[in-house]
Order: C-alpha cells, then structure tokens, then sequence
C-alpha cells in the first residue's frame, strides 16, 4: 500500500500522453454538463425507493433461513423465540437510527470507516479498514454466496443433499456475476436491487400466506405452553439474542454509500425507518408461520427451515421455494458489494488504500477497481472454510466495529457539539446499542474463542500494517524498491484489464474476461511477493 494524495471528491483517469497516460489508451470522454468542477463522480443515483431496496434487500438473505434454528434451541420455547425476534429487530432499530444521525451529520460514503475516522482518527479508522479488507467482508460475503449456492441447486437434487462441491461451483458464479454488475453499471445494479427486493419480500409472503391461514383455521397446537418456565434456557438466551442480530443485520449499508443518495437528510432516517419497520413485520410473522406448520422438533431437525415448510405445505410446487431464497441470497450479494465497495473507494481518497482504488470509470461512472479488490480474497475463503466458522469468525469482528462508531457518535456529542445534526436520537438508543454490541463482542469470546482469537490477532496486525504502509515517511529499502517497482506495474496492469472488461458485449465473455483478470492479479501480487 502506498500513501498518496488523492483529490477529496476523487476524479477519474484522464487517459492524455500529456498528463501521464500511455499511448493507445482510450482518451478521457468530454465531462458531461451534471459534472461538477469538470470532475468525474459517483452520481447521486440511489433515490428513496432505492435506498429502501439496499436495506432490506441486504437483510433479507440467508439469515431468516438459517437464523430459526439457532434461536429456537438457545431460547428453549416457541414463545420466547417470538420474544427474542421482536427484541432483536427493536435493538436493530437502536442502531439503524445512532446510524441515521450519523450518516445526516457526516455526509461522506464509508459507513462505519467513515465514522470511525471522524470520531477516533486515522489509526482507528485504518484498523477496521485492515479488518474489513482481509477478513470481515470477504468472510460476510462468501457466507451469503455459499447459502445461495445451496438453496439454488436444491430443486435439482431434491430430495437428495446438494455435493458441497456443486454448491462452492454455484457459489462461484453468484459472487462473479455480481462482481461483473456492480462492474459494469451503478443504475443496473440499483434496478436489480430493487427487482430482488420484490422477489425476496414475495418468497417471505409465500411462507406467510398459507402459515396465517393455518393459524386462522385453528392450527394452534404448536403454540400450546409456548412460554413453559421449564423449558426456557436463560443461560442460551444470549446466544439466542446473537443469533437474531445476525439476521437482522445489513440495516447499515446504505450508510456506505451516503454521497450517492438524493437529499440524505430526508432519505437516509426515512429509509431506514420503513425498512426496519417492514423487516421485524416479514420475520416475526414468517416465525409465526414457521411454528404455526412445524413443531419445534422438525424446525431444529430440518437442514433448510423454509424447504421444509413448503414441502409440507405446497406440495409439488415447493421446488419454487429455494428458487426464490437462491434470489434473496443474490440480492444481499449484490447490496453488500455495492456498498462496501464505496468504503474502499473512500479509503483509498484520504490516503489508507493504493490510489488506483479511488479511481472511477469514466465512462461507467463505476469504481470498478474498488469492486474487484475483493474477488480473489472472497473466493479463497469460500473454498478453505464452512459457513458456521465464517459466521462466527465475521461477526466478532462486524459487532466490534459497530459498537465503536455507534460509541463515537455518543464521543462526537461532547467533544464536537456544534456539528450539524438534522436527525438527532436521544442519548439512551446508542447508549443502550453500543452495550449491546461489546456484549455480543464478549459473548464470542466465550461461545468460540478459537475463531474469536484468530479475528482478534486479525485486526491487531492492523497496528504495525498502519506504520509500515502509512505513518513511516523512512521504510526499509527493500520495502521502498518493492512498493515503487510493483505498484505502478499493478495499477497499470489492473486499468488496462478493466478497460478490456468494460469493453465486453455478452455477460458470458464478461465473466470469462473478468476470471482472467483475477489471475492476472493473482500473478501480479505472487510476483510481487517473489521479488
């Protein structure tokens, strides 16, 4: 990584043998009249609806599927699951809304990097980046991908189990079509976003639907006894509680992307507020639904809650079920690297990140290298662990962070009380989520240390990564002579491979050109290694 200045709003490639280009190069296009500055910028594109798609099309993803059983079993009754969903979705609440004031008082893309930086400094703020880069969001992403990859082969080898080969090959091609669209068009991946939004909030009606019926015509046998003293499990409560927030999380992602909503002001709390609002709805009543069919012995005996409920409701037509998670899944893939992508983008313009990833496509209008930085990381960790351990191993580390800059927000009202707030929350709602979030923290160190301490060790390399790349003005020669002879080569290499990417027809030769690039890529750093 090398420290460079970027310019604040971050301009495009003005590809001119004057200025620095190479001969051949497409030239710059002429900057269209919305441009500011005669700058090529991320256009403020993500409007109410849109936002409202990126929230709940994040959320809603694996978490509602697989989260059922965890809850169950921890909380010992069907009664106090019911509790436990409802609590989950008020403390996501808590923390959507700390993050609404945020997001309308510090009006940068970034999300929770953003917000560190601007509470706690730099070196902060380069530990949760190291953290996200290297760990966490390739880790958040391959888990989404891999129950994708299983839910949209499960209609072929029904009522066979899926070969974990076939599922990692699925997966596979999820996280490269999604990286090619997110690529290739911000309005198209928005217009996807909010197509998948619909498909997922269907799937979750399909559940609803015919599990109210049951429930209306009498069906309540499941329910008897459903808060029995006996059977709760106070000391599995937090474990429960752990569960649900995972399920609930994603309601911080339009955060990421704060520069591109119109009038965030109004949009970012509207937004999060409705789509909260509609989450906690869908999950309580599809829990319902669940309980209404299933007793709470088939629900913690089935491997896939949802396939099983549709088998034993719809018949034949059930194998539609895991088409319409396989969409859920897909679209919390295609929200969650359009968001952070913008975080690295953002990294890269104050200094923490190589240069080449505050880039935009001039074209495009996309940060495509800002996109593609991730591929290779995702797909190593999607082939070296399973979905539990990167569960487990992610979320320390996601809970962590956002306690810290929710506890920033509550820094910022004493040590900077003149900055304008245009959403304000009262003082108990971060005070009461931040607690929460350090609990969660030590509860993984008790439930798992060994995958706790392994994210532990991760984020604390960040300390000397953020001397050795940024802070030391005199690094070691050969660090000096590896930096200043691989990173132009790298950068020169990956804007000629995104001009070739960008320049496709078809989406099959896209993705054929982009899993090119990432070997390329992957041949660049084994050299830079080397040398």
């Amino acid at each position: 990584m090398t420290r460079r200045s970027v310019n604040g709003e971050g301009t495009g490639v003005n590809n001119t043998t004057q200025n620095g280009g190479h001969p051949g190069d497409t030239p710059a296009p002429k900057v269209e009249p919305d441009a500011p500055n005669g700058k090529v910028e991320l256009r403020k594109k993500v409007t109410l609806l849109r936002g409202i798609s990126i929230i709940i099309g994040t959320i809603i993803g694996a978490g509602i599927f697989i989260s059922p059983k965890g809850i169950l079993k921890n909380s010992g009754s069907v009664g106090m699951s019911l509790v436990v969903w409802i609590a989950c979705g008020v403390l996501s609440l808590f923390g959507a809304l700390s993050y609404a004031e945020l997001g309308t008082s510090i009006q940068k893309s970034g999300g929770h990097y953003t917000y560190i930086l601007e509470a706690f400094g730099p070196q902060m703020a380069f530990i949760r980046l190291w953290a996200d880069l290297i760990a966490i969001r390739p880790a958040g992403l391959a888990v989404i991908s891999l129950a994708f990859g299983q839910y949209i082969l499960e209609p072929i080898f029904m009522p066979c189990g899926v070969p974990e080969i076939a599922i990692k090959l699925a997966t596979s091609i999820g996280i490269t079509s999604v990286m090619y669209l997110n690529s290739m068009s911000t309005s198209w991946t928005n217009r996807i976003q909010i197509f998948l939004t619909f498909s997922k909030l269907l799937a979750i009606a399909i559940i609803i639907v015919p599990g109210l019926y049951m429930l209306f015509k009498g069906e309540t046998k499941n329910f008897e006894n459903a808060f029995e003293v006996s059977n709760i499990k106070l000391t599995g409560l937090p474990l429960a509680f752990y569960s649900g927030m995972y399920a609930y999380a994603g309601w911080f992602y339009l955060n990421f992307v704060t520069e591109e909503v119109e009038n965030p002001e109004k949009t970012v709390p509207l937004a999060i507020c409705i789509s909260m609002a509609i989450v906690t709805f869908c999950y309580v009543l599809t829990n319902v639904a669940y309980y209404t069919v299933m007793s709470a012995e088939e629900l913690l005996a089935s491997q896939a809650v949802a396939v099983t409920f549709a088998g034993k409701m719809m018949g034949n037509f059930s194998v539609a079920v895991p088409v319409f998670v396989a969409l859920s899944c897909f679209g919390s893939m295609n929200g969650c690297l359009f968001a952070f992508s913008r975080m690295f983008f953002v990294a890269s313009r104050e200094g923490h990140l190589p240069e080449v990833l505050s880039m935009i496509h001039v074209r495009r209008h996309t940060p495509l290298a800002a996109v593609l930085v991730l591929y290779p990381m995702t797909v190593f960790q999607l082939f070296v662990g399973d979905i539990y351990s990167l569960l487990n191993f992610m979320s320390f580390l996601r809970w962590l962070f956002i306690g810290v800059a929710v506890l920033g927000l509550i820094y910022m009202r004493y040590t900077r009380p003149d900055m304008p707030r245009p959403f304000k929350v009262p003082l108990f709602i971060p005070a009461i989520f931040s607690f929460t979030c350090f609990f969660m923290v030590f509860l993984s160190l008790y439930s798992d240390p060994v995958n706790t301490g392994i994210g532990f060790a991760i984020s604390l390399t960040g300390i000397p990564a953020y001397y050795v790349f940024i802070v030391f003005d005199r690094r070691p020669k050969w660090l000096q002579d590896g930096l200043g002879n691989t990173l132009p080569t790298f950068r020169r290499h990956l804007l000629d491979i995104t001009v070739k990417i960008t320049h496709t027809t078809g989406i099959w030769t896209g993705l054929i050109n982009l899993y090119k690039a990432v070997v390329q890529l992957k041949g660049l750093i084994g050299a830079s290694v080397d040398h």
